[in-house]
């Protein structure tokens, strides 16, 4: 064997091979519980943080807040504040948060159209291996 055949071949260690392509952040981003649904609403236009907050249901005033913050540092959202009494707060999608809303948006679209089909898929799974659990 030749020496350029003794060393180890190393596999791709990722959906983008040895390259960091930034998935884990995306879908670190995407998959929390809020983040989508912020997203949503901002495609639809501006909005001020207490729109924001009674068009989400369910979210608090912290993890607004949170979440906003965290999108405003990824870039994908952008915070404008009004010295007005009271403080009054903006947020808009920047064009890549833009590109973002697009994406969810037609993953949305894949999930609305596959859904009864994944809920037969999963019937079939559960009663071929209903033995296993």
């Amino acid at each position: 064997m030749s020496v350029a055949h003794t060393g180890v071949t190393l596999q791709p260690t990722g959906p983008c091979g040895d390259d960091d392509c930034g998935i884990r952040d995306v879908l670190d981003r995407i998959g929390d519980k809020w983040t989508v649904l912020v997203l949503v609403e901002l495609a639809k236009g501006v909005r001020r943080f207490r729109e924001l907050e009674r068009a989400v249901p369910g979210i608090s005033q912290r993890m607004l807040t949170l979440t906003t913050r965290r999108l405003c540092r990824d870039g994908l959202v952008e915070r404008t504040a009004y010295a007005t009494i009271p403080p009054q707060v903006d947020y808009r999608l920047t064009p890549m948060g833009a590109s973002l809303a697009e994406a969810v948006a037609r993953l949305a679209d894949w999930s609305r159209d596959h859904k009864d089909a994944m809920q037969e898929a999963r019937g079939r799974w559960d009663a071929a291996h209903a033995d296993e659990t």
